[in-house]
């Protein structure tokens, strides 16, 4: 008996079956935006094409798009739809390459998200590995929070997540912590704050404008926990998602900020700041998160590799 049959039996439904043409049609209308726009790159009648995604709706028992205005908009659902049609039309144009002896040469994708709070120097050496292979990785950057980028491993949209802290065990998602590497931690300040704060480090941070990460992520918790172990109170006079910009506001004399201390030549390089002084008591570590216990993907053992032996190591 054939699987199909068996999942027929077991589930009491007919499984929908795909057209290749209805896929084209999702994901043409989604690359335009709209279904006028669509039907002129198609060569084809609105109805057609409203009737043909009308049609792959009700097989898959999904809504596909949501009308924001004059345009449409992609679903949850329609999103993970588009990721496989856009493999499945990539992997049909390759075919007829192929067969009509032109050279193929299709990288393979890589979707990767980022936490607010990794920083940005850090994801760059972690991500640059997998840019170097041969024949080639398409390395896609999501920016998010951790939560909200879990949920998009679940669904397969994100081949991995990096993050700063482990996935804990309460989580829902079945997913599995692959620890990158760990870094002692720098604190940085523009050059006038910097000398001034730089004698009686850690004591001369008690009062000193301060740049937090926001609450709930792991530096953040390390930081605190640190700082009231010294009976020190910096007056923080900003929190941030999004690590690129607090230290941007940092290069500007603000306040202080803490940063690993594995980038901190590049730091000191691209923001023009200076060290106050590090400690190896508020480590930061790098986690890989992915949906497989042993990871596989090309890219994905690159950055592993490069992180625990070149980055961390």
């Amino acid at each position: 008996m054939s699987h199909a049959k068996k999942a027929r039996r077991r589930t009491g439904k007919v499984l929908p079956t795909l057209n290749y043409h209805h896929l084209m049609y999702l994901w043409t209308v989604a690359e335009e935006g709209t279904i006028t726009k669509a039907s002129r790159r198609l060569r084809l009648a609105q109805p057609t094409i409203s009737t043909q995604i009308r049609t792959l709706e009700e097989n898959l028992e999904v809504e596909l798009f949501d009308r924001s205005g004059r345009t449409l908009v992609l679903t949850d659902a329609g999103r993970v739809v588009h990721r496989y049609a856009d493999e499945i039309i990539n992997l049909g144009r390759e075919m007829v390459d192929v067969l009509n002896e032109r050279p193929v040469d299709r990288p393979v994708r890589l979707a990767v998200g980022l936490a607010f709070v990794v920083p940005k120097l850090i994801a760059y050496q972690l991500l640059r590995p997998a840019l170097d292979l041969a024949p080639g990785v398409l390395v896609e950057c999501h920016e998010d929070k951790v939560d909200r980028l879990i949920t998009q491993l679940a669904s397969h949209e994100l081949d991995l997540v990096i993050s700063d802290a482990p996935l804990g065990p309460g989580t829902a998602v079945k997913a599995y912590n692959h620890l990158l590497g760990e870094s002692a931690t720098s604190f940085f300040a523009a050059r006038p704050l910097a000398l001034r704060l730089r004698r009686g480090f850690p004591d001369s941070l008690d009062g000193a404008p301060y740049l937090m990460p926001m609450g709930g992520s792991a530096l953040r918790r390390e930081l605190e926990q640190w700082f009231d172990s010294l009976r020190i109170r910096p007056r923080v006079v900003g929190q941030f998602d999004d690590s690129a910009l607090l230290k941007v506001f940092g290069q500007s004399g603000v306040g202080v900020f803490a940063a690993p201390s594995v980038i901190e030549k590049q730091i000191r390089q691209q923001y023009g700041v200076q060290v106050i002084g590090r400690t190896d008591e508020v480590t930061e570590r790098f986690y890989a998160i992915s949906a497989e216990r042993k990871v596989k993907h090309p890219g994905v053992i690159a950055i592993s590799k490069v992180a625990r032996t070149k980055l961390f190591g």
